[in-house]
């Protein structure tokens, strides 16, 4: 049998492993450990880091920079003053404010304008409107009658309300009596009138009915004022209208009114451009109907018409 170095040897045997002489109980447990990234993501995040560091260090150098030059540094990503919540309130309410005054403004104006004749106007803290002539009542309201204006038409259709009386005192009465009027009785003293004031009686009429359908309705029927006039000083003023004491005062009051301020201050003599005045629009009127309504009345009684 061979020998020496030939012979064969035997297989080196694994070495076991060795316990730990140190207790289980002696040893730190450590943590589980993540996955170690791969070589492309850890360069990328090195990279990233790198980027910022850079950004971050070139913005750090920029504001000393800026600093030591005395430039203010601006962040573009800063919200405006212009486009911040609190200010876009502010402009949008003084917006508002300026519309609001303005309006104010123009009515104001518009109230004012063209001649003093036509402004409202106040007395005892009331305002009476256009249709007694404001600043113009002291003029109107004095006694007597005010000379008319030689240009004023003499003929101006059947509808001018100046010229002699085309009903009599008697049908007025009747008129009066048909629609159970708390005026009734009272024809002769609106007929005197309207001789006095050189205005068709049968116009006083209309006005009367359309106004308070003979004083049955309305403020009429305290006033006692044919036309419902808004405060004169020389009434009562109750509900911004003008009270008398009698019919006969309220009667001798709208021939006043018309005689003196629409015909002799303003110039106007018949329905079509009375009444626009007298009930305008503005004052929740239809213009368009009550002229219709006075015409259609005044052609029924001077035809000898009454219907009730």
């Amino acid at each position: 049998m061979a020998s020496g170095s030939y012979a064969k040897k035997p297989a080196p045997r694994e070495p076991s492993e060795t316990l730990s002489p140190i207790p289980l109980r002696a040893t730190r447990q450590l943590q589980a450990t993540t996955p170690v990234a791969t070589d492309e993501q850890s360069h990328l995040s090195l990279v990233a880091a790198k980027i910022t560091q850079v950004l971050h260090g070139f913005q750090l150098s920029n504001k000393l920079l800026c600093a030591r030059e005395g430039v203010r540094i601006v962040d573009e990503f800063a919200p405006r003053p212009l486009e911040r919540p609190a200010f876009k309130l502010l402009i949008l309410s003084i917006t508002c404010a300026v519309i609001f005054f303005g309006v104010l403004l123009s009515a104001g104006i518009y109230q004012r304008s063209g001649d003093q004749q036509f402004s409202a106007g106040v007395f005892n803290g009331q305002v009476y409107a256009v249709q007694v002539g404001g600043v113009l009542a002291g003029r109107w309201e004095g006694s007597g009658l005010l000379p008319l204006n030689g240009n004023l038409p003499i003929h101006a259709g059947p509808y001018s309300i100046l010229g002699k009386p085309t009903v009599s005192a008697d049908f007025i009465n009747r008129v009066l009596d048909s629609y159970h009027s708390p005026a009734a009785g009272k024809g002769q003293v609106l007929y005197d009138l309207g001789v006095k004031y050189g205005v068709d009686p049968v116009f006083a009429l209309a006005f009367f009915q359309h106004e308070s359908t003979f004083g049955n309705y309305g403020e009429a029927r305290s006033s006692l004022s044919l036309g419902n006039l808004r405060c004169i000083p020389n009434a009562v003023c109750r509900n911004n209208y003008a009270w008398f004491s009698t019919w006969e005062d309220g009667f001798e009051a709208w021939y006043k009114l018309i005689r003196n301020l629409y015909v002799a201050i303003w110039g106007l003599t018949t329905v079509d451009y009375i009444i626009p005045r007298y009930a305008p629009t503005s004052d929740n009127n239809n213009e368009a109907a009550y002229i219709a309504a006075v015409k259609h009345s005044v052609d029924n009684w001077r035809a000898g018409i009454i219907t009730a």
